[in-house]
């Protein structure tokens, strides 16, 4: 079976984990605690980036959330979460991109100033002016539709949704109703991170921003 390594409160791990279930994939899940398991020495040695989520499947190892994504959806292509025709490839993939490599490293400065960690008031307004950019064009692009791929399910629901819920959505109604239909899945209700295990986490969230900024 399937080998998913993963904490509850990690974002790249919540969107490996509602895939598995929106697929109906069997796996076991491997709890790595932010406490230290994810440097101690069994779980570097099994991604020497400290980091979740990791897969492992009949000893094949697949680090990176969005590297994941793509070889479940290879391996397991039914019930198909990857449109075919080029144009929809193309807004699943620029909304995965902008997801990762534009939104969430730009909301660490905030989420470092949330927890009480200094950070310049320069770095905090460049922060919110990148985040309202990137919010402002999932705006446009999902306009009326059910999901960024008119009425189709994808990866692009997946990846930006599970990180775009914890970010304020007042100012941008259509981003906020289609937040609050992916909240009504099953897949995103059985993984979303309560406010108890929230708050357990926070000295050791606290302690991973540190030193990363």
């Amino acid at each position: 079976m399937l080998k998913f390594y993963c904490n509850p409160i990690s974002v790249n791990a919540r969107r490996v984990w509602v895939y598995l279930l929106e697929k109906g994939i069997p796996f076991e899940t491997i709890l790595v605690n932010l406490d230290g398991d994810h440097l101690d020495e069994n779980f570097t040695s099994i991604n020497p980036l400290q980091r979740v989520p990791v897969i492992i499947d009949s000893e094949f190892r697949v680090v990176e959330s969005l590297a994941i994504l793509d070889y479940l959806e290879a391996k397991y292509p039914t019930p198909s979460l990857l449109p075919k025709d080029p144009e929809s490839i193309a807004i699943v993939r620029m909304v995965e991109t902008i997801t990762v490599v534009e939104l969430q490293p730009t909301t660490i400065p905030l989420t470092r100033a949330l927890v009480g960690l200094e950070v310049e008031p320069w770095r905090i307004e460049a922060a919110q002016q990148r985040v309202t950019a990137a919010l402002q064009f999932f705006e446009e692009l999902i306009g009326d539709q059910t999901f960024f791929v008119k009425d189709k399910f994808t990866l692009a629901d997946i990846v930006a949704g599970t990180l775009i819920a914890s970010l304020p959505l007042e100012g941008y109604p259509r981003l906020k109703a289609w937040s609050e239909r992916l909240a009504q899945r099953d897949s995103w209700q059985q993984t979303v991170a309560h406010p108890e295990a929230i708050e357990a986490a926070l000295p050791n969230i606290r302690k991973i921003l540190e030193r990363r900024f």
